[in-house]
């Protein structure tokens, strides 16, 4: 972070205005201490002046039919917020009335830097890459720090625990080293949420016996407060080994109170559902940039980011390259957190996954596996075969010539 801004919570706006130079005080005024018209009563007191947020850079892209558009860097004041009061506080601030300021016609949020004396105030992830790699045993092995596969079960409803557990099996013997619940699966009546977890580690040890290897299950506790502290204690009673959380429809400060709990001393899964209602438009809302490097600083050992213009979801392939660092890059003492590609996947994406994720990603596949020809264990075999094609620099057309589930996953989806 830039030295002369280091008592303030810097943050950066994409704006369409008559005037960026004018956007940027309007917006000075709302989230601070102004509002649209001159206060007589108090105007000019000088203990409130100084809590005014300020600009500190506008840049004009373009000038059309009586609009400019470009960007701002507003500086806040860390006077302003309730420390205490956490995530929202930033929220309410940093994102609060100014996408519905009339005179704005687009506004997005793109970026934000918190100083070490807000950012010291979360906890940040308890395991983080190095953490979970070491549970799941990629800190060695022929691939040291490798990329992670991934699988979810589907269908993501309609099976029974027991079903799913079974599915669960398959994916883990196959060869995939992480396995989550979907965004909608929670505690239906069937598959109950103690029943999925019991069954689950029971096949998962049950592959620890026959392989040697360890397999994680994020098990999604996603709820309103008193029931979601209930699931994480029953979860967790149970012998659960990783937790999963929906972090837009929970709030971050939910995710943050998990990360802090001395007794949740497990990886916390964070999946991004709802996002794309305010990230997807890239010139209004939130960009997905903001929300990374608060859940990093909440406690996320793991976070969906997208796929590098990969898979099914909308992307923003250089975006997402700017997500990926802002959780594996040095971030104060702030452990890093796992970058997860999901959406559309299967083995003939895996060389590009690759090549830009790096080795710091978890590479899910939910149909890419249980489509496959020949069922769940044979699709998980072939994504571990597209993975050591990979990190051996053997093309996968090459691979698949000994390597039949590969070959029929190529043969079904390309590459």
């Amino acid at each position: 972070m830039n030295d002369a801004y280091k008592d303030l919570v810097v943050a950066r706006y994409y704006v369409e205005h008559k005037s960026v130079e004018k956007a940027a005080e309007e917006i000075c005024d709302e989230e601070s201490v102004g509002t649209w018209t001159d206060l007589r009563t108090t105007e000019g007191k000088p203990h409130v002046a100084k809590l005014r947020a300020e600009v500190l850079d506008t840049k004009v892209f373009s000038e059309k039919d009586g609009y400019q558009t470009g960007e701002v860097l507003i500086g806040f004041k860390i006077e302003t917020f309730d420390l205490e009061a956490g995530i929202t506080s930033i929220l309410s601030m940093l994102a609060g009335n100014l996408f519905g300021l009339g005179a704005l016609r687009n506004i997005r949020w793109l970026d934000v830097e918190f100083p070490r004396v807000i950012a010291e105030t979360y906890p940040g992830p308890k395991f983080g890459i190095e953490g979970v790699r070491k549970i799941i045993g990629t800190d060695k092995g022929e691939f040291p720090n490798r990329p992670h596969i991934g699988t979810i079960v589907k269908p993501k409803m309609g099976l029974t625990a027991q079903e799913w557990a079974d599915v669960a099996y398959e994916a883990a013997i196959g060869g995939v080293d992480f396995i989550k619940d979907d965004e909608n699966l929670s505690n239906q009546s069937f598959c109950r949420l103690e029943d999925r977890v019991v069954k689950v580690l029971e096949k998962l040890d049950q592959v620890k016996e026959e392989t040697g290897r360890t397999v994680l299950h994020a098990v999604n506790v996603t709820a309103k407060h008193d029931v979601m502290w209930k699931r994480i204690e029953t979860a967790l009673d149970n012998g659960a080994k990783c937790l999963m959380i929906d972090v837009i429809l929970t709030g971050f400060q939910e995710l943050a109170q998990m990360a802090e709990d001395p007794a949740v001393n497990v990886p916390i899964h964070v999946h991004r559902t709802m996002h794309a209602a305010f990230t997807r438009n890239p010139l209004h809302g939130i960009s997905m940039l903001p929300v990374a490097k608060i859940v990093r600083m909440s406690g996320g050992d793991q976070l969906h980011i997208g796929s590098f213009g990969q898979g099914k979801m909308d992307t923003d392939r250089e975006l997402e390259l700017q997500i990926k660092d802002s959780l594996t890059q040095p971030m104060y003492e702030f452990k890093t957190t796992f970058p997860v590609a999901s959406g559309g996947l299967h083995p003939g994406k895996i060389p590009n996954l690759v090549k830009y994720g790096g080795n710091n990603i978890i590479i899910q596949a939910g149909g890419g596996i249980h489509g496959h020809p020949d069922g769940t264990r044979k699709g998980a075999t072939a994504m571990r075969q597209a993975l050591d094609a990979t990190l051996k620099d053997i093309s996968l057309e090459e691979y698949a010539k000994e390597h039949e589930e590969l070959a029929k996953a190529l043969e079904k989806w390309g590459i």
